[in-house]
C-alpha cells in the first residue's frame, strides 16, 4: 500500500539498502535527504515539518542551498509528488504556500545536480521516470516500479548518476 513515510515500504528501502551497500556509501559519504520525514537514511536529514525527527526543519530549497558544489555523494529525493501535496505539506505546518514556492521542482533539481559529485547518486521518487535529467548531466542507471495495487498511483523509483 502506499505510505507517507516511502523509505517504509519494504521493496523501496530494500532497493535503497542495496544501492548503498553496492555503491559504497559509509560513514565517510556525504548523504542527504530534503524531506526525510521520519527517515534516518541519509547521514543529513531535512523536513519542513518540525514535528518529525530531523536534523534540520528548513525549506527544501534553502537547505539544499548549504551545500558546496559537487559536495554531496548521495541525494535521496522524495519531494511531494504534485503541487496538491506540496499545499498540503505547507498547511500542516501552518504556512502559506506562495506562487513562488508553488514552482520549485525545478529549481529543487537544479539545486541537486549543483552540490552533487560527480560519479555521486541521486536516488529520485515520485509518478515518473524525470529523475534529475540528463539535461542537468545525470545518467539514467535503473528504475523500480513499485505497485500499490487498486486505485493508487505506483512509486517510481528512479537512480542516476552524475556524469
Amino acid at each position: 500500500m502506499p505510505n507517507h513515510e516511502t523509505f517504509s515500504i519494504k521493496p523501496i528501502r530494500t532497493w535503497i539498502e542495496q544501492i548503498i551497500r553496492l555503491e559504497g556509501i559509509g560513514v565517510k559519504s556525504l548523504s542527504i535527504d530534503p524531506f526525510a520525514r521520519g527517515s534516518k537514511l541519509a547521514m543529513i536529514t531535512n523536513d519542513l515539518n518540525p514535528d518529525f525527527t530531523a536534523d534540520y526543519h528548513m525549506d527544501a530549497l534553502d537547505f539544499l542551498k548549504k551545500f558546496d558544489d559537487d559536495e554531496v555523494d548521495l541525494v535521496l529525493f522524495d519531494p511531494p509528488y504534485s503541487p496538491r501535496q506540496l499545499k498540503e505539506c505547507y498547511d500542516g505546518i501552518g504556512q502559506t504556500l506562495t506562487d513562488a514556492k508553488s514552482s520549485v521542482w525545478s529549481k529543487w533539481k537544479d539545486e541537486i545536480a549543483r552540490i552533487t559529485k560527480p560519479g555521486g547518486t541521486v536516488l529520485s521518487f515520485g509518478w515518473n521516470t524525470v529523475g534529475i535529467g540528463k539535461t542537468r548531466g545525470f545518467k539514467m542507471v535503473d528504475v523500480l516500479l513499485v505497485c500499490h495495487g487498486g486505485m493508487h498511483n505506483d512509486t517510481i523509483c528512479v537512480r542516476e548518476i552524475k556524469k
